[in-house]
């Protein structure tokens, strides 16, 4: 027997026009590595049936992240459905269940249904809709002209191959808290070179969208993980270089790219901080720096943006969650 509880939740759609700005190359930013965000109030609080739901966002922005907590006597498991993605929430002990919602860069801004289910002993189901607001991203947009012994990098079948198969990677979800207390941080403390979705033109002819955060740093520089877990990638790619692919677990990874070393291999337990590799200028790079990726739930998320958000620390032996 199923029980169908539906929420209908109105935003008001608040539209934010995209434009071209100058980003400063030489900007330096102060990142505290090691600083964990405040628990924030939630914006919205929704609740029938003794489930609540608290929505920490208004709306998401075009390649951002954002949190969602359910909670209410006898739920054994929550998870979600949204863009056709059916996402599992983790279970934190005496305080229910908690999901990342992602939105990639070029998903157009308009309102979108969610899906919440709450699963039960008994094997009934609780299910709650959502209407979520997407707004526009703010994003840059850059012309970069690669050496002639590079220009083949700018074919656009070398790009969707490599997202391709890191895709087909980062899709995958695991079902197990691998951060730890430390959370989630920037992994270099250096200067920014070049933002996340930027709409980008090689050499006048072809066009790209950047999936993370550049900064500059010095070749050989000692680049640290952003947060624990399990390295799921460790090798050399057309445009990224020599790239490491980490999983932290229920849909977060995190990428490290254009390193002139690998320190880590393929299967390693990593914890936060742990030294991954070196600074370097392989693949589709003209000069020394460090490309950082993040994809929450299969989608480019941006990095420096996660970091802010106020993440449920890991409690030893927690798990998910949902009955998919």
């Amino acid at each position: 027997m199923k029980r169908t509880t539906q929420i209908g939740l109105s935003f008001l759609i608040v539209s934010i026009i995209c434009f071209t700005r100058t980003f400063a190359q030489d900007t330096s930013v102060s990142t505290t590595l090691f600083s964990l965000p405040d628990r924030p109030q939630p914006s919205a609080i929704l609740t029938e049936n003794n489930v609540t739901i608290e929505l920490y966002f208004d709306k998401i922005a075009q390649g951002q992240a954002k949190l969602i907590h359910v909670f209410g006597p006898e739920l054994v498991g929550v998870n979600m459905l949204f863009l056709g993605n059916l996402i599992d929430f983790w279970s934190v002990t005496n305080d229910g269940y908690y999901g990342l919602i992602s939105v990639n860069m070029e998903l157009p801004p308009n309102s979108y249904d969610l899906l919440i289910y709450g699963h039960y002993q008994d094997g009934t189901q609780a299910t709650m809709k959502v209407t979520v607001p997407v707004s526009q991203g703010e994003f840059i947009h850059q012309k970069i002209e690669l050496s002639s012994d590079k220009v083949y990098l700018a074919d656009p079948s070398v790009e969707r191959n490599e997202l391709a198969l890191l895709e087909s990677i980062t899709s995958n979800l695991t079902h197990e808290m691998l951060w730890d207390a430390n959370g989630f941080r920037i992994p270099l403390d250096a200067t920014l070179a070049s933002p996340f979705g930027a709409f980008r033109i090689y050499n006048g002819f072809a066009h790209s969208r950047h999936t993370g955060w550049d900064m500059k740093a010095v070749l050989g520089t000692l680049l640290g993980a952003t947060a624990s877990g399990r390295v799921v990638f460790a090798g050399t790619l057309d445009i990224r270089g020599n790239y490491v692919l980490i999983d932290h677990g229920y849909g977060i990874y995190s990428g490290y790219a254009h390193l002139s070393k690998i320190l880590v291999a393929e299967g390693d337990t990593i914890t936060a901080g742990q030294i991954i590799g070196k600074v370097g200028t392989t693949g589709r790079s003209e000069g020394s720096h460090f490309h950082w990726d993040m994809s929450i739930n299969g989608s480019w998320v941006d990095g420096i943006d996660f970091t802010k958000l106020w993440i449920p620390l890991p409690i030893l032996g927690a798990t998910n969650a949902g009955n998919s």
